[in-house]
């Protein structure tokens, strides 16, 4: 009963990582001028309108059968660019928010995991607290790897100028591509750095 009861709270936690995640998205493009995840009803943390069949349903599924670890997406925040009110840097900020907070989210559990008063670390606190943080590190490094559709490539598109419009254009149009290969090459890079950072945030 107690495995049935983590796993149900490894489930919630990968999913309101998510839904804030995404909701952060929102959020920074709203506070720049943007109405369009508000207008369709996507800044709030109600999960039901972010969750996507394959990456909140299916995919979280399988990660657990397969690996015994859940991992999964929601619906992308959308956003429209052209009406933000900074066109150099807003795409960037929008992209950085998602990341930011699941930084966030991760530092808060992860400073209160490492003063945990002592009577506490009998509990299952400390497990939870460290699922927590680890889940949310890695949905932060993640999304900042420079590769479309990750929100790290909006970072890397608003630091090239504009006139070499021409690397722009072949970097999106072989985005996919690159995914592909930051997949099979990179991903297994993230697990190290992950808890890397774990450690020195927790202590």
């Amino acid at each position: 009963m107690g495995d049935f009861l983590f796993v149900i709270f490894q489930i919630l936690v990968v999913l309101f990582s998510i839904v804030i995640h995404e909701v952060s998205h929102g959020l920074m493009a709203y506070s720049l001028g943007d109405p369009t995840a508000k207008n369709l009803g996507r800044l709030t943390l109600n999960p039901l309108p972010h969750l996507d069949l394959f990456g909140s349903i299916l995919l979280p599924f399988l990660t657990y059968s397969l690996g015994g670890f859940i991992f999964g997406y929601a619906k992308p925040v959308p956003y429209n660019p052209l009406y933000l009110r900074d066109q150099r840097y807003g795409p960037a900020k929008v992209g950085f928010a998602g990341p930011a907070s699941n930084i966030i989210i991760a530092l808060i559990f992860g400073i209160a995991l490492r003063f945990m008063p002592v009577a506490l670390q009998a509990t299952l606190l400390p497990e939870l607290f460290s699922f927590i943080v680890l889940i949310n590190l890695i949905l932060a490094i993640f999304n900042l790897l420079p590769v479309p559709p990750l929100d790290g490539h909006w970072l890397l598109l608003s630091a090239v100028p504009e006139r070499f419009y021409g690397f722009k254009l072949f970097y999106l149009r072989y985005g996919l591509l690159l995914f592909i290969l930051v997949l099979i090459f990179v991903l297994p890079l993230i697990f190290p750095l992950v808890f890397k950072l774990f450690r020195l945030i927790v202590g």
